[in-house]
């Protein structure tokens, strides 16, 4: 009974003063399912690193260590590893999977699985390597938006999982061969491996490419991101439809003719309505979409794109903790862009994400904010529960400790009575 009353009282403490416990995984083939990554895009004859930096947040939070556990990363429906530890082209390094250089036959889904003979986490990414002369830039270009005569800073994005520090970032423009000359008399000027645009002009606006060459296991590789600028231009003022008169006869009046064009509606964004507020516990991974419906003539032209307080997810304080990626459209005209934040901290509360969209049409953008889940309330009454249980077990147990005893009767009336002395 005291080992029970002393459970009752750990639970008591545990839930009204710790971290609320996170919520279940989902099972799949008899694992532990994370969330999957944000798809990545990338061109044959680089090198490419998939990591899972979701699937490392969801062993990190739940404090998932196994005894004798390993990593073991496959592609699709396989059973064996892609490829030996340290060998060849295709090698898998710990919790990561390098492609020396990547090739388009390596497009697929890979599994990284955390497991030992008991107990197994998976997580999923897929990747797709596009052959050079057939690479689709709107996949593979992290997208910018500015306005004229802003200040822009943009650094080459997703390479922190390479040694770059030693190494030289170049920067051209469009597809031209000509390395960008960043100087501090031009439009362009460079800081630690960023392109700084002091002054944003509609010339400005295209695509940008950063390359630069890695040292893996003593040997060079070429590595690239394209950023694609897109600069605000007002939108076009809207001609009124104008009546045409003709001319009146002898036994005719004044008529008018309007002629109608179609028009092409601006592209609406369906979730999240502004003023949402994201909610999750402290130290848990947020997962968000934005949804953007447009004209079915204008989807391949619409940008959808995430902001952080006004800045891109890239070069915003969240660069390395948010993910945005995973485009996807719909038969239905329907444009989907994923954002990840792999865990929220008091850092993020109030933090503005704005989802930005638009096309030659006009735009719109949604403005929402993180906020950390107040769970105070409902743990409370977990609590205030949980201290009746004991009370009631500590109630039962003096009970029966101090329980007074009664005395038994005794029968010596009855026998003396038929006693013969």
């Amino acid at each position: 009974m005291l080992h029970l009353a002393l459970m009752f009282a750990s639970v008591v403490i545990k839930y009204a003063y710790g971290r609320p416990p996170l919520p279940p995984l989902l099972m799949k083939h008899g694992c532990y399912l994370a969330s999957s990554e944000v798809e990545i895009f990338r061109v044959e004859g680089e090198a490419v690193i998939l990591s899972f930096p979701t699937f490392a947040r969801v062993l990190e939070v739940r404090n998932i260590a196994l005894p004798t556990a390993k990593y073991i990363i496959t592609k699709e429906n396989r059973t064996e590893a892609v490829a030996l530890r340290g060998e060849g082209r295709v090698q898998q390094s710990n919790k990561q999977l390098w492609f020396l250089p990547a090739r388009a036959s390596d497009s697929g889904e890979y599994v990284c699985a955390y497991r030992n003979e008991t107990y197994c986490v998976i997580g999923t990414i897929k990747l797709q390597v596009y052959e050079s002369s057939r690479a689709d830039m709107e996949k593979l270009s992290f997208p910018i938006t500015a306005t004229v005569d802003e200040k822009l800073t943009f650094r080459c994005p997703s390479i922190s999982d390479f040694n770059s520090t030693d190494a030289q970032i170049e920067w051209f423009k469009e597809s031209g061969s000509a390395r960008l000359q960043p100087g501090t008399r031009g439009s362009f000027s460079s800081y630690n491996g960023s392109l700084l645009i002091r002054a944003v002009k509609q010339m400005h606006a295209g695509v940008y490419t950063c390359q630069l060459n890695v040292l893996i296991n003593n040997q060079a590789y070429k590595v690239s991101r394209a950023i694609l600028l897109h600069v605000e231009v007002a939108p076009s003022p809207t001609v009124p439809d104008l009546p045409v008169t003709s001319t009146p006869g002898p036994t005719s009046s004044s008529s008018y003719r309007t002629v109608h064009t179609p028009k092409i509606q601006p592209p609406v964004i369906i979730l999240p309505l502004n003023g949402t507020i994201f909610e999750t516990l402290h130290g848990s991974a947020l997962d968000m979409f934005c949804q953007v419906f447009t004209d079915c003539r204008m989807a391949d032209s619409t940008e959808v794109t995430w902001l952080v307080n006004g800045q891109s997810v890239a070069s915003s304080y969240l660069d390395g903790r948010a993910l945005q990626g995973g485009r996807r459209v719909s038969e239905g005209c329907q444009i989907d862009l994923r954002l990840i934040l792999l865990a929220m901290t008091e850092e993020d509360v109030m933090t503005e994400l704005m989802c930005v969209t638009q096309n030659p049409a006009g735009r719109q953008e949604v403005v929402t904010h993180l906020q950390l889940k107040d769970s105070t309330f409902t743990w409370l009454v977990v609590a205030v529960v949980a201290s009746s249980c004991f009370l009631t077990v500590v109630s039962v147990f003096l009970y029966v400790l101090f329980k007074p005893k009664r005395k038994k009767k005794m029968d010596y009336f009855l026998a003396r009575q038929h006693s013969t002395f």
